[in-house]
């Protein structure tokens, strides 16, 4: 329990406390803040005004407090974010040892502590290399029949590695932002002979319900990570839409960071996987996946709200530290700030299905919307809403929202 109200429903419990980088009108600087309920508490103001007097070891990296990302901060390595929660964890409960701290203190919790709905949101990382995996099996396969039927539905390598592609960094947006229809080359008519594309707005814009990590520490070039350290090069996790056109991508983030150890408990079983894995690709751990409730909301340009998916990210086949083993094996050299997504997370059944492409079998059914409305594929006006959640009522570690919505194509030339 915190000293602040904070509704049983919240994703920021004090069980949370999830980093971002915020401003406001009185100072636009961009600096790091927790969010706790309501609230989000100023990390730059608290340690100016001696939030961090009970702890030297926090307080000598005071610094990081004032930086434009969290990249200072994750570098800084697991250890300290554990103490840095469990020292917010410390101020804000009911039963603090240091009131004076904050609580009693009222100049500094009118400078420090902030109304959420008041203070705008940054990209919380300054992301240096992105990497977008396609662990999501069930999707996987129901892509493939779509592409290439029931037999070939995933390919050869898929069982025995994570598979990945690298993505532009520069395309990663905080949630809030608008996406603009993209333009790009159309094939219209696959069939046709010669075959000549055209110049066009996307028509299949879709969705991929994801998840994201971020990196906290640098592995040498040259110095692959084994799987059993792995989990210390993760700082934290966001929810993440991977907007998609099938040619043309941006990918859409959570501004707020849940720390690896906030989620330590929800841990489960991923999408088993009897393929006999190479040795650096083998877990002591057999729980290692995270299991976070997620769901989709389609709001249309009319109003009309729907709950589109429900699924959980256990619905993976590898863990991040998988992935991180994979990615480093040749060497590959990760720094602090590399974004790591899931790939498209999706349940067995279509109400659990991460992308309109599996929904609508690509495009061949309607998707059935509240107020009579339906969809083969995103429009403009639509607007995305994500959510993740894990735990119980009162303790909720969650993530907020992500939203987005689909503005027509910017004119061209």
């Amino acid at each position: 329990m915190s000293w602040l109200p904070i509704a049983p429903e919240s994703h920021f419990s004090i069980a949370n406390i999830p980093f971002g980088i915020i401003s406001t009108p009185a100072d636009a600087a961009p600096r790091p803040a927790v969010a706790i309920g309501d609230h989000v508490l100023d990390l730059k103001a608290f340690a100016a005004g001696g939030g961090f007097a009970a702890s030297p070891d926090i307080e000598k990296h005071a610094a990081v407090f004032s930086a434009a990302t969290l990249n200072d901060l994750a570098a800084l390595g697991r250890p300290f974010h554990r103490a840095l929660r469990e020292y917010l964890q410390a101020v804000l409960s009911a039963d603090t040892k240091n009131p004076e701290l904050l609580r009693d203190n009222e100049s500094l919790r009118r400078r420090a502590l902030l109304p959420r709905a008041e203070v705008q949101n940054h990209l919380p990382m300054a992301i240096g290399d992105y990497t977008d995996f396609y662990a999501g099996k069930n999707h996987a396969y129901n892509v493939g029949v779509l592409f290439r039927g029931p037999a070939n539905a995933l390919q050869p390598n898929y069982l025995h590695l994570p598979v990945a592609y690298h993505g532009r960094a520069s395309s990663v947006v905080v949630s809030g932002t608008p996406i603009h229809r993209p333009w790009g080359q159309i094939l219209k008519d696959p069939k046709a002979e010669p075959k000549v594309p055209v110049l066009a707005t996307a028509e299949k814009l879709d969705l991929e319900l994801e998840m994201g990590m971020f990196i906290c520490r640098e592995n040498k070039m040259g110095s692959p990570i084994p799987i059993h350290e792995a989990d210390e090069y993760v700082f934290g996790y966001v929810l993440m839409n991977d907007w998609s056109a099938r040619d043309l991508q941006a990918w859409d983030i959570s501004p707020w960071v849940v720390l690896a150890d906030a989620l330590r408990d929800a841990k489960s079983p991923g999408i088993p996987n009897d393929t006999p894995l190479l040795p650096y690709l083998q877990e002591k751990v057999k729980d290692n996946v995270l299991s976070i409730e997620l769901e989709v909301d389609l709001k249309t340009a009319n109003g009309n709200t729907t709950t589109i998916s429900r699924t959980n990210s256990k619905n993976l086949l590898w863990s991040w530290p998988q992935m991180i083993a994979h990615h480093t094996i040749s060497g590959c050299n990760l720094r602090p700030g590399d974004l790591f997504g899931s790939g498209t997370i999706s349940g067995e059944d279509s109400t659990s299905q991460g992308s309109i492409l599996e929904q609508t079998q690509g495009g061949k059914i309607s998707l059935q919307l509240q107020g009579g409305e339906e969809r083969k594929f995103l429009q403009d006006g639509d607007t995305l809403v994500i959510r993740g959640w894990a735990g119980k009522k009162g303790a909720l570690v969650g993530f907020g929202e992500v939203s987005g919505k689909i503005l027509p194509a910017h004119p061209l030339f």
